[in-house]
């Protein structure tokens, strides 16, 4: 089926915002807004002999797993950007899977994650942590830090790339919570890339960010946080069992400007799923002109157990 709601304004607000962040212009200069130049490499141009080159004075660094290349680890190659970095940096990952956690700090904005043109499913990011894990203090992980990847910087941009935490959610068990991607910086896009997972995949926690033609999966709140985020094009898959929920969103004040506005998207998937769970009393997640498969619970969306939080939610 699909389902329509005229939700102008609520995404207009949305757009207005990122137009400011997202630019289809090709100024490299420019430091306040992510360029389609900035998510671009030219695969036959750079050389594994020679990948410290600039691609339209950006410097480009190249990951390949099995050497030859400037690092063998997505890591690697961030630990080569110098804090406070001014420009754009490309860490183009040629096809693989990496079994690695990685984290960009917040003092190395500007970078971008870069994978073979077309071929999301080839270049993988993956790691296995759950909340219930361990540190090495011997404390649980908890939620935030079970993140396969997490990205603290601004200006962040990512294409062609899988973010994956392999953790298989066991029905009903405590500390399955297992986050493929974080997001915490601010202004960033993410075009044509795959997130996976089952409970929780995408941590979208605070800032503005852009999601467009993405493929993101899970089953239980898997895409959550405070952010406010435009998901554009992409599709939204399911694969709960029985039960499940797509959008658990958190605003902590009703004068908080954030909220998840899906847009031509397309939900799909298995099991019987809310479209939404309230996460506090004033969660906000829009759908405008998506595409449903059967498999949205008919009461659309779940208070959470908390009768009060229909009061203030805005879901629709």
């Amino acid at each position: 089926m699909e389902y329509n709601c005229s939700l102008v304004t609520v995404v207009v607000v949305f757009l207005c915002g990122f137009r400011v962040c997202f630019s289809l212009t090709s100024d490299v200069h420019v430091k306040n807004f992510i360029s389609w130049d900035d998510i671009k490499v030219d695969e036959h141009q750079t050389r594994l002999s020679d990948s410290r080159v600039n691609h339209n004075r950006s410097r480009v660094i190249v990951v390949n797993k099995n050497g030859g290349a400037d690092s063998v680890t997505v890591q690697g190659a961030i630990d080569m950007v110098p804090e406070n970095n001014t420009r754009r940096v490309k860490i183009y990952i040629l096809p693989g899977i990496y079994r690695e956690k990685v984290t960009v700090p917040k003092c190395k904005p500007y970078i971008s994650f870069v994978g073979n043109a077309g071929q999301m499913s080839n270049t993988i990011i993956s790691w296995n942590d759950k909340a219930s894990d361990k540190d090495s203090n011997g404390i649980n992980l908890g939620t935030y830090r079970s993140a396969s990847v997490t990205i603290e910087s601004d200006y962040f941009c990512a294409t062609d790339i899988t973010f994956e935490n392999t953790v298989v959610q066991t029905p009903g068990e405590p500390g399955m919570q297992a986050v493929a991607l974080r997001i915490s910086g601010d202004k960033a896009m993410f075009y044509k890339v795959k997130v996976v997972g089952t409970q929780d995949t995408l941590l979208d926690e605070i800032g503005s960010h852009y999601f467009y033609q993405c493929h993101i999966q899970g089953s239980v709140d898997f895409i959550f946080g405070k952010s406010r985020s435009l998901y554009q094009d992409c599709v939204i898959e399911s694969t709960a069992v029985r039960s499940g929920a797509i959008a658990a969103h958190r605003r902590d004040s009703p004068d908080d400007d954030t909220g998840f506005s899906f847009v031509n998207c397309k939900i799909n998937g298995t099991g019987r799923i809310y479209l939404g769970r309230a996460w506090g009393n004033y969660s906000r997640a829009i759908y405008s002109n998506c595409y449903f498969d059967n498999i949205i619970n008919p009461a659309g969306w779940t208070d959470w157990n908390d009768p009060l939080r229909q009061k203030y939610n805005l879901h629709s």
